[in-house]
């Protein structure tokens, strides 16, 4: 079939020969933006239009993960053909070529992507690329400077807004970034992303009802979203209802319909549903709320025994480490951490540097999770922060839960002094976690400020929930 200009969604021209393929990638597009589950459709556009340059480079993105190979085959359908390909088509293919080739530069790639856009201001799923690359960079300034430059293209575009509450919210811009996820869920209510970020700054001010309630209303457009997103989502929830010190009941609730459901489903399970489920069970480990998870805990772990899961993502390894030490599979927590700093090792100096901080923290929680707690604490190093690891690809809210874990080592190690000053300071930041003012009333046992400390946690529980 003759191959004749055709546009996307953006407007921008793509060489190709069919309608067909054309619609695949608009409908991957959507799919992306979404959240949605059946970005698997982009392989129907080099079915359409086997020469189609952005249908097969689109297909080996989506593919490079899970399977390398096949997505190569696709990287030369590609390359093939790009001698007739727009120029629009070649911004991405080289944007994408780069991005998946073996030890690629972060900051080069990024760059690249920032190219793209100025020319191909309003590709967002180029831009949703490259907001990826900044959270695995942990840098979300970058991030920021780029959707502005392309906000002005897209202003009606609801799915923008949410990609602009993100770094704003990481930044701790939490007015803006609410300014944001509102702009987006008014646009199109079921901007799943939108609700995300909506939750990040409810969650961060200790608005924990309110976060709940915002979410629960909208829970009904979640299920057609990615495995990922929709227990995502359920997560911030359940760690609403988790800080805001509601009743154990609601947790369990959230994790056996919203997490460990989606981990029955007969499909592939993406790996960040797992990570969802570790990230709700180390919060609950952290504040001593384990029991009564502990059957679920080891369900969980004996199918990460399963090397299929390990080295997809430097958090979800660290997490599987606990899981698998927490259990007594120490000798598998341990092989997964040797393998780890095998990968280390393979890595460009520059990366290497960088990735050290993953080494260090995985080591950290095996013994934490063994009991080390002496060990643990000086692998950290008692002037840890958590929020210089973003690296391993956490979120503020996700990569907290190590500093909780610090406050508890401090504790379980006889260092009330040092513990005192760190919780003091994570109550300035946010002072109506009721955790942290137990905790802190734990670091004054025998002090007179120890019982006003331990009303004031009695105080806020009783106003959340």
């Amino acid at each position: 079939m003759e191959k004749i200009l055709r546009c996307v969604r953006w407007g921008y021209e793509v060489n190709a020969s069919s309608d067909d393929c054309i619609d695949a990638i608009d409908s991957y597009f959507q799919q992306v933006l979404s959240y949605g589950r059946n970005r698997k459709v982009i392989l129907e556009a080099p079915f359409y239009d086997k020469d189609c340059v952005l249908g097969n480079i689109l297909a080996a993105h989506y593919l490079f993960s899970s399977q390398p190979s096949r997505a190569n085959s696709y990287v030369e359908a590609a390359a093939s053909s790009l001698e007739q390909s727009t120029p629009y088509e070649k911004a991405v293919f080289e944007a994408i070529s780069y991005l998946i080739s073996e030890d690629r530069d972060d900051d080069l790639a990024f760059e690249m992507h920032t190219e793209l856009l100025k020319k191909f201001p309003k590709d967002l799923v180029s831009l949703k690329r490259a907001q990826l690359l900044c959270f695995y960079m942990g840098q979300p300034d970058p991030f920021l400077g780029l959707v502005q430059q392309v906000l002005v293209a897209n202003q009606e575009e609801s799915y923008i807004h949410g990609m602009l509450a993100f770094p704003l919210l990481e930044l701790g811009r939490m007015e803006e970034a609410a300014a944001a996820s509102r702009k987006g869920y008014e646009i199109n209510k079921e901007d799943a992303w939108a609700h995300h970020c909506m939750c990040h700054v409810l969650q961060h001010e200790c608005r924990f009802k309110e976060a709940v309630e915002f979410m629960e209303g909208l829970a009904g457009s979640w299920p057609s979203c990615s495995s990922f997103m929709y227990t995502h989502n359920w997560w911030h929830v359940a760690l609403c209802y988790l800080e805001g010190g509601s009743p154990m009941s609601k947790v369990e609730e959230i994790y056996d319909y919203h997490i460990w459901k989606e981990l029955e489903r007969d499909d592939a399970v993406p790996p960040e549903v797992y990570l969802n489920a570790l990230g709700l069970l180390l919060r609950l480990d952290v504040r001593d709320a384990l029991d009564g998870f502990e059957d679920r805990l080891k369900i969980l772990a004996v199918r990460l025994t399963d090397q299929v899961n390990w080295y997809l993502e430097w958090h979800l390894d660290i997490m599987i480490v606990w899981a698998l030490a927490k259990v007594g599979e120490t000798s598998r927590a341990h092989e997964l951490l040797e393998g780890l700093k095998f990968r280390l090792s393979k890595m460009n100096k520059k990366k290497q540097q960088v990735m050290q901080k993953g080494i260090q923290l995985g080591e950290a929680v095996y013994e934490y999770a063994r009991g080390n707690y002496k060990k643990s604490l000086e692998l950290l190093g008692s002037d840890f922060n958590a929020i210089g690891y973003k690296i391993i690809g956490a979120s503020d809210e996700q990569i907290d839960v190590f500093n909780e874990m610090l406050c508890q080592l401090l504790l379980n190690t006889g260092q009330s002094s040092t513990a005192k000053e760190v919780i003091r300071e994570r109550i300035k930041v946010r002072d109506g976690v009721p955790f942290m003012w137990r905790l802190l009333s734990y670091a004054m046992e025998g002090n007179a400020e120890a019982g006003s400390a331990g009303e004031r946690a009695k105080k806020l529980e009783s106003c959340y929930f």
